[in-house]
């Protein structure tokens, strides 16, 4: 539950290994870890990231327990925990509709931040350069003890297949 994380910062990242749009954030590029995989050891010590699935069984990207995890240790990612939500009641409560797609919850348990990771709603790589990353803006204000400036964006990328 996540009022086991009262009082500290949490991440909740919906995700589809399938989703090019996802892809794009995990794909690691000349032998660095890929956007999503640095934020995660960037903000590993003050922030619990988790990784939430909310595909159903039979639509694309679903997966068992397993599965989840061999995906997420292949790619080199470091969630604190993967979330499968197969019902969609986590993604339904916070209003998931794409993957990748955030929110990030203040120690008081308060929604500060939702939608997209960034400003470049393409599935390339080569668009994360220069890219505005409205995520660790957010993070970097709220843990700075600063107003977070976006607190709401438009997220792209895949539908989460409830």
């Amino acid at each position: 539950a996540l009022a086991a994380y009262r009082g500290q910062w949490v991440v909740l990242e919906w995700v589809n290994h399938e989703c090019p749009y996802t892809k794009k954030h995990y794909k690691s590029v000349d032998g660095r870890p890929g956007n999503t995989q640095a934020m995660q050891r960037d903000y590993a010590k003050r922030v619990k990231w988790l990784s939430v699935v909310s595909s159903a069984p039979g639509k694309q990207g679903f997966t068992t327990a397993g599965e989840a995890d061999q995906l997420t240790q292949e790619k080199g990612a470091a969630p604190a925990a993967v979330i499968r939500d197969t019902t969609g009641t986590l993604g339904r409560l916070y209003g998931a509709r794409n993957t990748p797609q955030y929110a990030i919850i203040d120690p008081q348990g308060v929604l500060r931040y939702a939608g997209a990771i960034d400003d470049k709603p393409s599935s390339k790589v080569k668009d994360i350069e220069g890219a505005t990353n409205y995520v660790r803006a957010a993070l970097d204000a709220g843990l700075a003890g600063n107003p977070i400036a976006v607190t709401q964006t438009q997220p792209y990328g895949c539908d989460v297949k409830y």
